[in-house]
């Protein structure tokens, strides 16, 4: 596919008029320019030498009005960045031909109207000798531009109605996946016949604070990859129940056409078949706190013999982490796991080094809670604090990662509470809550 490579530069020069003057290089009354366009390394200059900017302006105007036929010319297509995406799915290449459909009739409609305007102004113009009739209705006239827009209207009513119907038919799905958005993260819950949630997981912003901060070369990927995708099979038809825990989130994926709101306490429901596998990305595409940049969407599409042996082997590991809460951990597992957990939930409010961001995102190096009662800390980290930015981490970990980030906060950054938490505890402490 070819690459459009425009440069449009205004600039000085060594002007004629003043022999040895170089406007690049030193200060001079001339006011002489350049403007060079460049398409695909085919140049066109034009300069001005000290007459005003109506020719130059007069130049640039035609160079980027020809634009469209040097870039054409050139073999270039515009991708996505000036147009919506074509997808891969069927709703999205429905969606798609609908929007280009309904834009050639506007770029119709526009070119009749502002014809008959602009023909109407320079042939009827005062200078030619025409006077302004007097007239204060046509009931024809009135007629014709009130009945045919109406049946345009009519008209395109047709094919948008068709595909929005296509798009909430969400009835006859082969599996169901629950998608609950966080602060500033997706829950994929994988649904049973049932409706029963048989395993799920969060998805996590996986670029680096060095990137996010121009410490180091962003990668080709960035702000749109996570720790673990949604994973669906090829060919087969998904449902997707919308919602939310905290805020209105938005769950959108541009190649398959499908954007829903995820609203707290309301489910949404949307659909795809998706007929190629790959790696589909996508963003939360609602305004909803401080780090709505930083929540992606990636869905893997597999084939049905890999999505099966993945499928498989998530039902065996939920099971071994539901054995997990029985066990009883040694301090160095927990500092192991607990940094792990700590680093993927905590570590983007509370920092690496523990220290906080102060007010807002207190310090928990020496603070009260680290160093305090456990239960109390437990508590803490599983209710949430409301009207904090402290969320409830009760419903996003297991019994196993709370006690593991508990203890590991509890002794880390010069803390030594000089106990051990296990996920008895934690049961213990969230029952007696």
């Amino acid at each position: 596919m070819a690459t459009l490579r425009c440069e449009l530069r205004l600039g000085g020069y060594n002007c004629p008029a003043f022999p040895g003057a170089d406007r690049d290089g030193r200060s001079d009354p001339c006011p002489c320019q350049r403007a060079l366009l460049s398409i695909n390394g085919v140049s066109v200059s034009v300069n001005k030498h000290c007459t005003g900017t109506r020719r130059l302006r007069t130049a640039v105007g035609v160079m980027l009005a020809l634009l469209p036929g040097l870039a054409l010319s050139q073999g270039v297509i515009f991708d996505d960045e000036l147009n919506l995406r074509r997808g891969v799915t069927e709703i999205s290449q429905s969606v798609y031909d609908l929007h280009m459909l309904i834009l050639w009739v506007c770029v119709v409609i526009g070119v009749v109207v502002f014809g008959a305007m602009f023909w109407s102004i320079i042939h009827h113009r005062k200078s030619a000798g025409y006077k302004a009739a007097h007239f204060h209705e046509n009931t024809k006239l009135e007629s014709a531009w009130t009945v045919v827009p109406t049946i345009i209207l009519i008209a395109m009513a047709f094919p948008a109605t068709t595909e929005l119907v296509k798009m909430y038919d969400t009835g006859g799905e082969d599996m169901v996946v629950e998608v609950r958005g966080y602060q500033w993260k997706w829950q994929y819950k994988y649904l049973d016949e049932s409706r029963n949630n048989t395993f799920s997981f969060f998805s996590n912003l996986t670029t680096s604070m060095d990137e996010r901060h121009n410490r180091v070369a962003k990668g080709e990927h960035y702000l749109l990859e996570v720790d673990e995708p949604l994973r669906i099979p090829v060919n087969k038809k998904v449902r997707f129940l919308i919602t939310s825990e905290d805020t209105i989130h938005a769950w959108w994926v541009p190649d398959f056409g499908i954007k829903r709101d995820a609203v707290p306490g309301m489910v949404n429901d949307l659909w795809t078949v998706v007929p190629e596998p790959g790696v589909y990305r996508g963003q939360c595409t609602e305004l909803c706190g401080k780090d709505h940049g930083f929540m992606p969407v990636v869905v893997e599409v597999l084939s049905q013999e890999d999505f099966d042996s993945w499928y498989a082997d998530r039902l065996v590991a939920e099971k071994e982490r539901k054995e997990l809460e029985s066990m009883v951990f040694t301090h160095e597992q927990l500092m192991t796991q607990g940094e792990v957990v700590y680093t993927k939930f905590c570590a983007s409010c509370h920092q690496a080094n523990g220290q906080g961001v102060p007010p807002v995102f207190p310090s928990l190096a020496g603070s009260s809670v680290a160093t305090g009662a456990r239960d109390d800390h437990i508590r803490l980290i599983s209710n949430g604090v409301t009207g904090t930015a402290m969320q409830a981490f009760g419903g996003q970990l297991s019994k196993a990662e709370l006690a593991a980030v508990v203890h590991f906060e509890r002794h880390s950054w010069g803390n030594n509470a000089g106990d051990l938490t296990q996920p008895v505890d934690v049961a213990n402490a969230t029952a007696a809550n």
